[in-house]
């Protein structure tokens, strides 16, 4: 399993490629040599386009492209299990975009399992498979369970249209909206 977090969670004195090197040496260091430890870091940071800046260390990058350093470290070590925790939250529509094209793109590929959360319905909606909404409060469970069922390959531009993206987005809307008005109805503690 790997894990990307909200925020890039880098090594500020490694580079970019030293950073993705880390998850590969700690995963297939025993196993292969040199080369194809180096072969396979350059990989996945081809797979996020970062190659450039492969020299480069956290400072000196962008937030998105700190972003794109996790998602390749984490993809390094090819896990069965992807958990991502509001990997896209704090980043600009455009890179955004990009990194939710580069999952969809990534899941078909290496057939994983992926866990995201977000509180972006759109979001949620287009990589989804499964929508789960939690019900408000310290004491949360599962609310819903929505399956989405989307024809893939899914596209950002066309997933507007299309009727069962449409039919889920306002089944969880409405979801949303009803479980704002109980937590607005209860009383506060004293």
């Amino acid at each position: 399993r790997a894990v990307v977090f909200q925020n890039h969670s880098l090594l500020p004195w490694m580079t970019v490629y030293e950073n993705v090197r880390l998850a590969v040496d700690k995963i297939y260091g025993r196993t292969e040599n040199m080369s194809q430890l180096n072969v396979r870091a350059l990989k996945v940071l081809d797979l996020v386009k970062m190659t450039h800046a492969r020299d480069k260390r956290p400072g000196e990058i962008s937030g998105g492209m700190k972003q794109r350093v996790g998602i390749a470290r984490a993809l390094a070590m090819e896990p069965k299990v992807l958990l991502l925790d509001e990997p896209f939250g704090a980043l600009d529509a455009l890179t955004r975009g990009h990194l939710q094209d580069t999952v969809m793109a990534l899941h078909s590929r290496i057939k994983a399992t992926v866990i995201m959360i977000t509180h972006d319905v759109d979001e949620a909606v287009l990589l989804a498979d499964r929508v789960v909404m939690m019900s408000n409060g310290p004491k949360a469970n599962i609310g819903k369970i929505i399956d989405v069922n989307m024809a893939r390959p899914r596209s950002r531009v066309t997933a507007h249209q299309d009727p069962q993206f449409l039919r889920c987005r306002q089944e969880i809307v409405s979801f949303l909206q009803a479980h704002d008005q109980v937590a607005q109805a209860e009383p506060e503690p004293a």
